[in-house]
């Protein structure tokens, strides 16, 4: 059913039909009633184009948010399913673009073909060409992530310079001396990847002013890369009790990889980091951890948008939020004697 169908049982013209869709131009109350009782019998809902050529809005907006591998990881889909539901709370669908650099065919669609009204641009590095990109073509956006210079940008970040200082800082208070940090993969620390690279600063500077003695560690985003990253940890540094950790997706392993090597957590190892609460929960002991609070991060990020949509020449505005750590199973006083063996 099209505007055509509806002006030929209406007895009026299709530009009729639009105005009335529309609102740019005045129509009689009685054509209009007279439309609407068509559009009525017979259900019109006009499509994304159609409306956008009424009102010059689709009600879509643009998620860009690459998998940081070959897959998206748990915390990610939580972001996707949050800024989902937070949207359509709004009367706003959401268009997935997994872009990760500007020249991404997904990614110049979207712009060239103008199918959202805004983007909300995921998975930053302190250098993001496609927040330059989208800035320098007009498209509303918001970011969830900081790029290097925030001053100006409409975002929501996680301070994870501080949660990290502050895992670090709970860790030595209880006495741990010796402290792992299992970071994301290398490429995404690499490629400057926000997160990666705040999370990392946070740690080094904490560990420094605490004294204790640190390593640092890229660990793939799967449970086999964390298992092969606490072996290693373990092989470098025997006298590791505590580790930091901002990858979510490789906790298993190293839960596992304590088991194998008999270390018990919290009794012999105490583990921690910055991990969305459902995630914490999910192994045993439940991980101490400041908890990313998914759900509230997406819900800021559209309403951010639409406030920009809605208000062009509204100052920006951003958030950056520090969760405090919640405190569960999985750190105890570091322990006085030999690791046990089982």
């Amino acid at each position: 059913m099209n505007i055509g169908e509806i002006a030929k049982r209406a007895g009026v013209s299709r530009s009729t039909v639009s105005y009335v869709l529309s609102g740019k131009r005045p129509v009689s109350d009685g054509t209009r009633q007279k439309i609407q009782r068509v559009i009525d019998e017979l259900g019109y809902q006009p499509n994304a184009s159609a409306r956008a050529l009424a009102n010059g809005r689709t009600n879509t907006i643009g998620l860009v948010f690459p998998p940081a591998g070959n897959h998206y990881t748990g915390m990610q889909l939580d972001f996707i399913g949050n800024v989902v539901e937070a949207a359509a709370a709004q009367d706003y669908d959401v268009l997935l673009s997994p872009s990760g650099m500007d020249s991404d065919r997904s990614f110049q669609r979207l712009l060239g073909e103008r199918r959202v009204d805004g983007a909300i641009l995921m998975e930053l590095r302190l250098q993001d060409d496609r927040f330059d990109h989208l800035n320098s073509v007009g498209l509303p956006s918001v970011a969830i992530g900081r790029t290097a210079h925030p001053e100006n940008g409409w975002w929501v970040g996680l301070d994870h310079t501080a949660l990290a200082e502050a895992c670090v800082h709970h860790l030595a208070d209880l006495g741990h001396r010796t402290i792992a940090f299992v970071n994301r993969p290398e490429q995404l620390l690499r490629a400057g990847y926000e997160s990666a690279h705040r999370g990392l600063e946070g740690f080094t500077k904490a560990a420094a002013e605490r004294g204790v003695t640190s390593r640092t560690y890229c660990c793939g985003d799967d449970a086999s890369s964390g298992q092969a990253c606490l072996e290693r940890i373990l092989h470098d540094e025997p006298a590791t009790t505590a580790l930091v950790t901002l990858n979510e997706a490789a906790l298993g392993g190293l839960y596992r990889g304590l088991a194998k090597a008999g270390r018990h957590v919290p009794r012999d190892f105490s583990v921690t980091g910055v991990v969305a609460s459902r995630w914490a929960e999910t192994v045993t002991p439940q991980l101490t951890a400041a908890d990313v609070p998914a759900e509230q991060m997406g819900r800021l990020a559209v309403d951010l948008l639409v406030e920009r949509l809605d208000h062009p020449d509204a100052p920006a505005r951003h958030h950056l939020l520090a969760p405090p750590i919640s405190l569960r199973a999985s750190t105890g006083p570091a322990s006085t004697g030999p690791a046990s063996t089982g």
